[in-house]
């Protein structure tokens, strides 16, 4: 059986996968707050255990077990925060924490029992893909890279931005959260500044790092 820490080292290959490929140790040190020889330590255990595989390039990947374990985290971990924000009324700024104390805790019959009282939901309150959902990841283009007179829907906030719950607080300050429509209006990289224009009047400037973790899908 997995232990917490394994668990974590799991899921974070897991969502750099999905979000920042190839998996390299450096990443993974970065995106943990852990120093580089504690993630080759923890790699080679991984490795002995079976749960990761090293390919060409030192490029990390998730045997069938290691990802078995690592779904079954990041399922617990977004069904919480969508118990958390739709049923507790807590803030989609303050979950993320929470919700990584229940990922570790929550029995197979209880996470059953917690998506069907959610009526299965497809993606957590950041918009990211619950795993065995039936919800595909949607990568979306980050705001920061979109032009000028381009129109959009929100699609998410990545896991690196929804750790961060000063940027959660903006956007929805601001209204910019998963299914709200935009459309760019300028661009100033000198001032790296991106002006949009929420819904039909309400316009709003974000420096060019919180466009960088704002996912939207192009309307054409």
């Amino acid at each position: 059986m997995a232990t917490p820490t394994i668990e974590e080292y799991l899921e974070t290959i897991y969502v750099l996968d999905g979000e920042q490929p190839p998996v390299r140790s450096a990443k993974i040190a970065a995106a943990m707050g852990v120093s580089a020889p504690t993630v080759t330590d923890t790699v080679k255990r991984l490795v002995e255990q079976g749960y990761v595989a090293v390919g060409t390039g030192k490029d990390l990947r998730l045997t069938e077990s290691g990802r078995e374990v690592a779904e079954g985290l990041v399922r617990r971990h977004r069904l919480s925060e969508r118990w958390l924000v739709d049923v507790l009324g807590m803030d989609w700024s303050a979950v993320h924490e929470e919700a990584c104390k229940l990922e570790h805790a929550l029995s197979p019959e209880v996470e059953e029992r917690l998506a069907r009282a959610l009526h299965y939901p497809s993606t957590c309150p950041h918009g990211n893909p619950i795993p065995g959902s039936g919800g595909e990841v949607q990568g979306g283009v980050p705001l920061a890279q979109m032009a000028i007179g381009e129109d959009a829907t929100v699609l998410r906030v990545p896991p690196s931005g929804e750790k961060d719950p000063r940027l959660l607080r903006y956007l929805k300050q601001h209204g910019i959260v998963p299914g709200v429509r935009l459309r760019v209006i300028e661009i100033a990289p000198w001032a790296g500044v991106v002006t949009v224009e929420v819904g039909e009047s309400r316009r709003v400037e974000v420096s060019l790092e919180v466009a960088s973790q704002i996912r939207a899908q192009p309307r054409r």
